[in-house]
């Protein structure tokens, strides 16, 4: 599943950017969701949820930007804005 994949690898990010900074635990994760992403609202946050489980990200806030842009070149992906960690 492609959804699954793109998820993995923002996880992944997020998680190199959370060792870089030196935080033990991420307490809150920014993502920019593109319009033609599939995935948006619930189905995120529950994937979400699952993906992170057993990580520094578990437990943390999520704050999801939805774009309606369906021309943005960037439609079809989900992209890490920013996190918070805690060190």
């Amino acid at each position: 599943m492609h959804e699954e994949a793109m998820l993995r690898d923002v996880v992944r990010r997020a998680q190199d950017v959370a060792r870089s900074e030196g935080g033990r635990r991420v307490t809150r994760v920014r993502l920019w969701v593109g319009a033609r992403s599939h995935l948006g609202g619930p189905e995120l946050t529950a994937r979400w949820a699952h993906a992170v489980t057993g990580t520094a990200l578990a437990g943390a806030s999520v704050e999801v930007e939805l774009s309606r842009d369906a021309n943005d070149p960037n439609a079809e992906t989900v992209m890490l804005r920013s996190l918070d960690v805690e060190e």
